[in-house]
């Protein structure tokens, strides 16, 4: 059991998947930096001077009460999308070099000296 779950665990798939969800999980922080530091602040100037993260509805009062932060939330749906985006524009890049690779027309391969040859006597055979 132990082999087969190291030829499971080494497998080109599950080590690719691996190392995709280690670059995944620091490209959303790069991301989510980029949200609350850099795109966020304009956006709340713009609005006012307004810091959705500090948008809430109090449930109750007083300090222990509960409240609803959908600033918060607010927040986490632009960080989506700007991911998602980003996401988008990468895989569209991708996809316009393979395509732009499948677009070249292969060479025809070079002809054996053989072939060559019978070619050259077709062709005179073709003029008598």
């Amino acid at each position: 059991m132990l082999k087969e779950f190291k030829a499971f665990a080494m497998r080109g798939n599950v080590v690719d998947m691996a190392v995709g969800i280690i670059i995944g999980a620091a490209f959303g922080k790069i991301i989510s930096s980029l949200v609350a530091d850099v795109i966020m602040p304009p956006i709340g100037m713009l609005m006012g001077s307004v810091d959705f993260s500090d948008l809430a509805l109090a449930l109750g009062e007083g300090e222990g009460a509960a409240s609803i932060n959908y600033g918060l939330f607010i927040n986490t749906v632009i960080n989506f999308l700007i991911v998602a985006f980003a996401i988008f524009m990468l895989i569209k890049g991708m996809n316009s070099m393979k395509k732009k690779e499948e677009e070249k027309p292969a060479e025809p391969p070079k002809p054996s000296a053989e072939e060559a040859l019978l070619t050259e006597i077709r062709d005179l055979l073709a003029k008598n």
